[in-house]
Parts: structure tokens; C-alpha cells; sequence
């Protein structure tokens, strides 16, 4: 008799349930964990009947065995309009009566749908059909002796759009299918990341209008935003996207995908970029989803590494449909990653669950009374605040004035009253510790842990940065920040990022948020007056700690227009002294 491990399917164990429950989604910034992965093939595996029932707990023998008692499993290749398959899974319910269909198109992961498989389990127990699909291109591929790929069953052919046109029509092909195999009552997208974008951008551009109800976790309103904020390129988030898509580049990419990523790469042609990212942003067509009323769910993370907070934001608040807003502690997918996997208590999953049933089921009488904006608060994760509109969160503002440090040196002050004619020079081109995370995902789901950095300000190299404290004091940051300085770059462009910290009494810090900035077409030597928003926190200072300002010139998270090794100086300028405006609430 053969074993799991001889059909190529690794048996499940309650230690490697809690392994996930306990560490998260990701091994690391461009790596899902291999328990995670494997919960998902062994629950397929058994439910297709691939796979014996001993490779799976007891509870997941459970859940499969309920699901296969109310209905049948199916693994299709849809075909798009242009002949490209589309790797798909069906959770079709017995019986006639009418029931809804929850379509999800799978994240920007090699595994494809398979990852979460427990997700669609649940989703069937509560009573909807469930199509799962592999958006054009993800998925893993492996190269052939002797030339060409073969690839996973998961995987889906062609080549990624990154949610343009063609995802968009695919949608509306899954839909077409949906309809034809299981005669849906109603029609629900429900996405986690990159498959949260598409959700989005299927409902706004499906022909018939058939999209009822978007469920979008870790998501993306901007993608501009996100990627080009402030002019400055995301560089480390889109190279662990080209590197997360399963196979190499130039067989994930088409030719003119892949020249607009080597354009964003070397800061070239980025009008055409910017279309392009424009092109792939629910932001862009907003007029089309709010005309239709589709009722949709966010949820985002503060220190989110691949989508930042602030597009979300706004896009969120230019809906004028049924809206429910989540924000969270952590950085991408950490909140709902575990929950879509394995079981176990995870209020993100559950809470957005609770609002599908509300909108297609028509269950939950609680979901109504919700308020639209709910937030948890930095580092306090048992404090979860409640507003009736984002614009509420922000109930005053503290203006902080950037004073000169005295005797000369990098540190300076923080003040009610404005202070100009001062200066602070460092030079390019070195990272310090003074940065925005260890690293993509991992970091800020160390955070969604219980276990937030600490960075030890001691160590920040007063030659590559400057600093700016307050007085001690409690304060209650709710909302965007926002910077204003005088900068006399040393070039015709210039970066800087902004680092906000919480600094305790014994030098350690935590930090509450951050951004970059650049500027361009600019004369070097020339002081010019720059703004710029970081992005929003909720975050509460204790009574003995101060607000930390700390401007660098380099992160490796993000482009570096900088020469290197020259010397930026900031300062203030009289009737534009330099200032933070800290939000508070």
C-alpha cells in the first residue's frame, strides 16, 4: 500500500496547524510558508480523492468529509476569449435550490488557488457555490530538459497582465462559467491581494453588470500610489512580485510587460509607467462601481510593505456604495493570511465572512449596525476603535515646528513655536538603521504577533540622517502626517524619507509610520519648499515619550535619486518654517 508521502502529499499535523497559526503566512518577504502550502495541497488532494483521508487532522478530515457529503468537486480549465486556460476549482452545493457563487481569483502567489483551499471549505458550509481561479499567468512553471516549461497543475497559462484588460475579461469568462454551471442566485468576488484588485476591477468592467457583492483583503486602490507615491519607485516590492509570479520573467511577462518593468526599474519613460499602473486602478474607475452600487469591503494593514495604506484610503472614501473599511496592525496579508488557510480563531477571515452573508445571503442582522471605519490602534491589539467615515478618525491637528539643533549636530527639536534659518546637512547614498522594516511581509507580521521592531536610536548615524524631538507627552496619532521642510538638493533630483518613531526614555524606539519623497526638476544648490504626506497610523504615545522625526536619504525599499555620497541639507525657511502636522484623535 502506498503511503502519502509516496503519491507525493505531505500528511498534515496539528503541529504544523499551530506552526502556522503561530508565525504566519510568510517564511519570508517572497516566500509563502511551506506548511501553509502543503495544508492547502493535502486539503485538496483528499477532497478530490487523490489522497488518503490520514493525511489530514482530524478536524480537517471533519471539514472535508461535510463538504464532500453536500457537494461535488470540480477542477476545470476555463478558456478565455483569446484561447488562454485559466486553471479553475468548483465547490458546486447539491440540490436545486438557488444559492450564490463566491468567485475568488487567487493572490500573486506560484501556488495559485490551491493555497486556500480551507477558505473555499468554509465558504461552501455557509452555503455558497465557490469558483476558484488562477489569474492568467501566476502559478508555478519549471523548465524541461532540452527546452520549454511545463506547468503546475494550479498554474494558469499566458502571460500576467498584473489586472489589466485581459484579467478583466477573464473575469467576466469566470462569470460566464459560474452562470452556466451552477445557475447562481447571486455572484460574489471575494480577493486577498493581487486576486483583491481584479475582484475590484471585474465589477467595475463586466459588461452585464453581474458582480453583487466585493470582499477585498490587503488591498490596493492606487496602484500608482502605491508603486510611483511621491515620485518615488517601490523598487523592493515589485522585484519580490516579479520573483513571486512562479517561473522566471521572461516567461511570466510578455515583451511589453517586461519593458515597462525595466523602465521602472531604471526611472525612465515613467509617464508611460504611470498610465500603465493608472490603467490597473480601482481608483480609475470608481464612477462605474459606485453607479452600480457594489457593496464592498476593505481591509489594509498600517505598515503595508506592497500596497501602501494612503491609496487605499482614498479610494475607500470616494465610495459611495455600501462600504466597510478594516484596518489592521502588520504589513500585507499577515491579519487574514492564517485565516484563509488554517483554522482557528482569526477575526479578519470571520468579520468579512460575516459581511458577504450579509450582502448575498442576506444574513447577519449585526453587519448593519457595524460602523464603516474600523481600526485597531499600534501596538495595542486588543484596542480596536470605531468611526463612521475615515474622515472622522482625525479629530485635531498638533503642528510640531523643526528647530536647529543647539551648538551645531543632526538634533533638533520639535516645537510649538516655528523656528527658521537653521540647518542640518548628511550625506547620500548609505542605508542606516533608521529604516522602515527589516524586511518586506516578515517584519509586519512579527508586528500582527505581539512582536513590533525595536529599533535602537543610538545607533542611528548621525552623518546619514538628521533627527527631531518633541517633549515627552501622550498623544493619540490618528490619521496622515504630514512634513514640510526646506531642502537644498545636490543634484537635479533628490530622495528623502521620513521616519515618525515613538521614543521611550531609555533610547529605544518603535515606529508609527513613514514615507519617502522625491524631488525632481530641481537646480542643485537651490533651497526649495517640499510637503509631503507619510502614511496614515493609529497609534497611542505613552505619557513619557516623545515624538521622534528622523530624515534619511536612502531606504532600501525604494529608489535613490540621490548622487552618491553628496551632501543633502534641510532646513527652514522664514513664513515657511519647517513643521510636522501630526494628526491626532
Amino acid at each position: 500500500m502506498s503511503t502519502p508521502e509516496d503519491d507525493g502529499i505531505t500528511p498534515v499535523t496539528a503541529d504544523q496547524l499551530a506552526q502556522v497559526r503561530s508565525s504566519g503566512l510568510w517564511a519570508s518577504g517572497t516566500e509563502v510558508s511551506a506548511d501553509a502550502s502543503a495544508v492547502g495541497e493535502a486539503l485538496l488532494a483528499t477532497l478530490s480523492g487523490s489522497a488518503e483521508p490520514q493525511v489530514l487532522t482530524a478536524e480537517l478530515q471533519e471539514l472535508v468529509t461535510r463538504v464532500k457529503q453536500t457537494a461535488s468537486i470540480g477542477l476545470p480549465r476555463i478558456t478565455a476569449d483569446d484561447g488562454v486556460r485559466l486553471s479553475a476549482h468548483t465547490i458546486k452545493l447539491n440540490g436545486d435550490e438557488p444559492r450564490p457563487v463566491v468567485i475568488v481569483p487567487a493572490g500573486w502567489t506560484p501556488f495559485g488557488w490551491v493555497l486556500f483551499e480551507y477558505l473555499y471549505l468554509r465558504l461552501a458550509l455557509r452555503g455558497y457555490h465557490v469558483l476558484a481561479y488562477t489569474p492568467r499567468g501566476i502559478g508555478k512553471t519549471f523548465p524541461i530538459p532540452g527546452g520549454g516549461y511545463i506547468d503546475a497543475p494550479a498554474t494558469s497559462g499566458g502571460t500576467v497582465d498584473v489586472a489589466g484588460p485581459s484579467d478583466w475579461a477573464d473575469g467576466s469568462t469566470v462569470i460566464d462559467y459560474a452562470q452556466q454551471h451552477f445557475d447562481p442566485s447571486r455572484i460574489a468576488f471575494l480577493g486577498e491581494s493581487y486576486g483583491s484588485g481584479i475582484s475590484q476591477l471585474v465589477a467595475a468592467h463586466d459588461p452585464a453588470g453581474r458582480v453583487d457583492a466585493v470582499v477585498a483583503l490587503s488591498t490596493w486602490g492606487d496602484l500608482t500610489e502605491a508603486l510611483l507615491g511621491n515620485d518615488t519607485r517601490h523598487l523592493a516590492a515589485v522585484e519580490a512580485l516579479v520573483k513571486f509570479t512562479g517561473g522566471p520573467e521572461e516567461r511570466k511577462f510578455d515583451q511589453a510587460t517586461r519593458q515597462l518593468l525595466q523602465d521602472f526599474r531604471d526611472g525612465t519613460n515613467l509617464d508611460e509607467v504611470r498610465a500603465w499602473t493608472t490603467e490597473r486602478s480601482p481608483r480609475s474607475y470608481l464612477d462605474q462601481t459606485n453607479a452600480r452600487g457594489i457593496p464592498t469591503f476593505y481591509s489594509n494593514t498600517w505598515h503595508e510593505t506592497l500596497f501602501p495604506v494612503n491609496g487605499a484610503l482614498a479610494t475607500f472614501e470616494e465610495l459611495t456604495v455600501p462600504k466597510h473599511l478594516n484596518l489592521w496592525i502588520g504589513d500585507h496579508a499577515a491579519p487574514e493570511g492564517t485565516g484563509l488557510t488554517v483554522p482557528g480563531p482569526n477575526v479578519p477571515v470571520d468579520e468579512a465572512l460575516a459581511w458577504l452573508d450579509h450582502h448575498v445571503l442576506g444574513l447577519g442582522d449585526e453587519v448593519p449596525s457595524w460602523p464603516q471605519v474600523k481600526s485597531q490602534v499600534m501596538f495595542e491589539p486588543t484596542v480596536r476603535e470605531s468611526h463612521e467615515g475615515w474622515g472622522e478618525v482625525t479629530t485635531s491637528t498638533e503642528r510640531l515646528y523643526l528647530g536647529g539643533a543647539n551648538g551645531g549636530g543632526q538634533d533638533g527639536t520639535l516645537g510649538t513655536s516655528p523656528a527658521a534659518g537653521w540647518k542640518s546637512s548628511f550625506t547620500t547614498g548609505q542605508l542606516t538603521e533608521a529604516t522602515a522594516v527589516d524586511d518586506l511581509l516578515t517584519t509586519g507580521q512579527q508586528e500582527w504577533k505581539g512582536n513590533p521592531k525595536t529599533y535602537a536610536t543610538g545607533k542611528f548615524d548621525r552623518r546619514y540622517l538628521a533627527t527631531w524631538t518633541s517633549p515627552a507627552g501622550a498623544r493619540r496619532v490618528r490619521g496622515i502626517p504630514r512634513v514640510h521642510l526646506t531642502l537644498t538638493p545636490a543634484a537635479g533630483s533628490a530622495t528623502l524619507v521620513a521616519y515618525l518613531f515613538d521614543l521611550a526614555p531609555d533610547g529605544t524606539a518603535r515606529i508609527i509610520t513613514h514615507e519617502p519623497h522625491t524631488l525632481t526638476g530641481a537646480e542643485a544648490g537651490r533651497p526649495v519648499d517640499v510637503s509631503w504626506n507619510l502614511q496614515a497610523a493609529s497609534y497611542d504615545l505613552a505619557a513619557d515619550h516623545k515624538v521622534l522625526l528622523v530624515v534619511n536619504a536612502k531606504d532600501k525599499l525604494y529608489s535613490d535619486d540621490n548622487p552618491d555620497l553628496a551632501t543633502l541639507s534641510v532646513g527652514s525657511t522664514t513664513g515657511t518654517e519647517a513643521h510636522l502636522d501630526l494628526p491626532l484623535g
